[in-house]
């Protein structure tokens, strides 16, 4: 059964054996990435060192939507299956989310600065993206509530992905269209390549903290429960 293979053992004997792996694997991807966007990139004739920005803001942009898809699915699992492992996905992945979005806002409004002269304006995408961060920190507060009840809220609240791809499309904003697309890309190769890098080392990164919070779930579990012996009256924790 698939389900088996997230049996506690497992997953804790399934994450020690790769867990080393990503790290270096990590590590090694960011720096690249590092590297290439800030010392060998070109400077935008228009933005100048600001364009550089570019190549975390737009990985981190497209990982909080593809995991506000990813923890949809979860969901929807698990109102179908009652599963509490895909509950302790949704969980784990709006933790996750979270964190992208919030990295999108502060780069969006570092960069916004010297491209508007302001940190903020109530663009279309900005506010769907603000938006969207509400429905993250909601998700947190239902799970406390309860697991259907944020199942649901997440269904519900996959109607602002579409709004934020094509807000630059359906409204004149400030932000700039989208570079990429079924069409092809406006993005320069030099761009590209940092872009699709750092994307890469935020999928690892993400990747580790699913095994170190499937991990933490587990030991935290095993050290809570209490077995009291018929015999002795001896507890074993």
């Amino acid at each position: 059964m698939f389900l088996d293979i997230f049996k506690p053992f497992l997953v804790m004997k399934f994450t020690k054996n790769i867990l080393p792996f990503f790290v270096i694997l990590n590590w090694f991807m960011f720096c690249i990435g590092l590297y290439l966007s800030t010392c060998v990139i070109p400077s935008d004739f228009q933005q100048g060192e600001h364009s550089k920005i570019i190549c975390v803001h737009v990985p981190a942009a497209w990982l909080s939507l593809i995991t506000y898809a990813a923890i949809t699915i979860t969901s929807i699992w698990y109102l179908v299956s009652n599963h509490p492992i895909w509950h302790l996905f949704t969980q784990i992945g709006s933790k996750i989310g979270i964190l992208f979005t919030i990295i999108t806002l502060i780069t969006g409004c570092f960069w916004g600065k010297p491209m508007w002269g302001v940190f903020w304006v109530w663009d279309a995408r900005l506010t769907s993206v603000l938006i969207l961060l509400f429905i993250y920190l909601g998700i947190l507060r239902f799970n406390q509530i309860s697991a259907e009840i944020a199942s649901i809220f997440i269904c519900l609240g996959f109607v602002n992905i579409p709004i934020i791809k094509f807000s630059v499309n359906w409204w004149n904003t400030l932000h700039q269209p989208s570079s990429l697309s079924q069409f092809g890309t406006s993005v320069h190769l030099s761009m590209l390549i940092p872009i699709l890098i750092v994307f890469v080392s935020l999928i690892f990164i993400s990747v580790l903290i699913v095994c170190f919070e499937l991990r933490w779930c587990i030991l935290k579990a095993a050290t809570s429960t209490v077995v009291v012996s018929p015999n002795t009256g001896v507890f074993f924790r």
